[in-house]
């Protein structure tokens, strides 16, 4: 297979993302560099070895929550443990799907949960060392991890789309690397995985939803799950796609590298928009939110007022 990857484009490319995405950023709230203080200690305990199976992992997300429950703005309102709970839900369920009868792989779906789990840790690790190199992907949800302007929900966003955008197809190579190149027999227990998310898509989505957002979730009625649907099928299809492009690249260190840099810059882009966009609506909501609340006290004073002089007549 040919594959012709211009390296010079795709650092221009790289490169005018990053500053695009510096215009479209609004200042996080003011966090000396980076770093998980006060629990950086801890952090880098938990993040000092691999997980070498599911449970592994599980066991280390269980630990990590802990450590990000403990972090400002206050217990249990870090945005960065906003995902870590999420990816914990997700991970708990494939972990019970690889001991049923519905996986055809099951040492390629744990492979692959493992190799996807590392890219997670690996980038906190990095930025609990204040590393230059934590993947701008990462990096817009880290530096958010105390901003109480980016709701939960949007912060759980912020994680999925690191991590399915920048880190599923390198997940994936590093997973055919380990059990050979990828083959349509393994694709089925892929997109097993989308069965999962449809399930909990719902359930999750309202976890982390303001009243507002729930008021608005109950008249769109199944419209916003089957939205979200696509949006992982879509994503987790471009991932595989994406993986099967870059896999010829490992050849080349310096192309492989550069190709990367340009998916981390793009899905980092992506993570901006969502905070603008997810800032927008979170504005809208809670202004509706205050109006629709004056409004009801006011009924609710009216008719106190009109019940009063009804009485008086009597």
């Amino acid at each position: 297979m040919t594959v012709t990857f211009d390296r010079d484009r795709a650092a221009d490319s790289a490169e005018r993302l990053r500053v695009e995405r510096v215009n479209l950023s609004t200042p996080p709230v003011d966090v000396p560099g980076r770093g998980w203080a006060p629990a950086e200690v801890a952090m880098a305990k938990l993040l000092d070895s691999e997980p070498e199976d599911i449970g592994g992992v599980l066991a280390r997300l269980t630990a990590i929550q802990q450590v990000l429950d403990s972090l400002p703005p206050t217990p249990a309102l870090n945005r960065v443990a906003a995902f870590n709970s999420l990816y914990y839900t997700i991970t708990d369920r494939v972990a019970t799907a690889l001991r049923g009868t519905g996986v055809t792989e099951p040492n390629f779906l744990e492979t692959l949960d493992i190799e996807f789990a590392r890219r997670y840790f690996h980038a906190l690790r990095l930025w609990g060392q204040d590393d230059d190199s934590t993947p701008d992907a990462w990096e817009v949800l880290f530096r958010r991890g105390q901003d109480q302007r980016v709701s939960r929900l949007t912060a759980a966003m912020l994680g999925v789309n690191a991590h399915i955008n920048f880190d599923l197809a390198m997940a994936l190579i590093a997973t055919w690397e380990r059990l050979g190149p990828p083959g349509r027999h393994i694709h089925p227990d892929y997109r097993l995985i989308n069965k999962i998310f449809y399930q909990e898509i719902p359930s999750l989505r309202r976890r982390y939803s303001t009243p507002w957002q729930l008021d608005i979730d109950a008249i769109c009625g199944n419209l916003d799950d089957w939205g979200q649907r696509v949006l992982v099928l879509s994503t987790r299809a471009m991932a595989w796609e994406q993986a099967v492009r870059i896999w010829p690249l490992r050849d080349d260190p310096k192309d492989f590298e550069r190709a990367q840099l340009l998916m981390d810059r793009a899905t980092a882009f992506l993570g901006e928009s969502l905070i603008v966009g997810g800032g927008a609506v979170d504005g809208v909501g809670t202004m509706v939110t205050r109006i629709w609340a004056l409004l009801t006290r006011l009924v609710s004073l009216s008719v106190r007022l009109g019940g009063k002089k009804v009485t008086g007549r009597l």
